[in-house]
């Protein structure tokens, strides 16, 4: 048996690339149409901007935890969230979640350490460029990091939640992010995390100046893994 992956969505765009990463790439573990099984819920993503906007992490975590009750009455047996943000909410989810969480900026920072990069740069929204949610997780895998400028945060959040969440591509987004990536690799950096699940939707490898971390991805292969590893029940 594989276990249950319960997704805890914020923004439809990342949550769905997520959600189709795990069920794509579980055919290559499990076998052709295969995946585990997978539920998800999300409360609406304006409820999550007025808490994030009054800078109310408990709020946050109280959206979040609302969303894992109700995943874990329908069976998962471990949780994700594909929005890089709002684990700044963490600290006060974990101690009161009904299930286990993978935490996507632990499984950025560890496959940053894996590939040998030392200095990584911080893309994502501006609340979450201006919490320690990449910082803390980056340290602990001893990895140095850099975050855009005030000026860059502001552009990168524009794009994002103008753009990005309302499933609007632009070349002008596009060339934004790179101009940021651009003058991270300046300053020192080998990596650029993407650190908002949906700038995975125009960054990649193919059109960035330094290499990718996908949290997106990356969050939807752990999940993969420990859904169908040694240690599922």
């Amino acid at each position: 048996m594989t276990q249950h992956i319960g997704i805890v969505a914020c923004s439809a765009e990342g949550a769905a690339l997520c959600y189709k990463t795990i069920c794509v790439e579980g055919a290559g573990l499990l076998g052709p149409h295969a995946h585990p099984e997978v539920s998800l819920h999300t409360h609406s993503l304006a409820d999550y901007v007025v808490c994030l906007d009054a800078g109310d992490r408990k709020g946050v975590a109280e959206l979040m935890l609302s969303s894992a009750e109700k995943l874990a009455k329908a069976g998962a047996d471990f949780l994700i969230c594909p929005d890089n943000t709002i684990h700044q909410a963490m600290a006060h989810v974990t101690p009161r979640s009904p299930l286990p969480w993978l935490h996507i900026a632990e499984v950025a920072a560890a496959e940053a350490k894996a590939r040998g990069y030392a200095k990584i740069g911080i893309t994502g929204t501006r609340w979450l460029v201006d919490s320690e949610v990449y910082p803390e997780k980056l340290e602990a895998a001893g990895l140095a990091w850099l975050k855009p400028t005030p000026e860059e945060r502001e552009e990168a959040n524009r794009v994002i939640m103008d753009e990005l969440v309302m499933s609007r591509f632009t070349p002008q987004g596009i060339a934004t992010f790179q101009r940021i990536i651009d003058r991270l690799k300046r300053d020192g950096c080998d990596a650029v995390v993407l650190g908002c699940t949906e700038i995975p939707l125009i960054i990649s490898d193919a059109n960035s100046s330094l290499p990718t971390l996908d949290s997106t991805r990356l969050l939807a292969r752990a999940a993969l893994a420990r859904a169908t590893g040694p240690s599922r029940r």
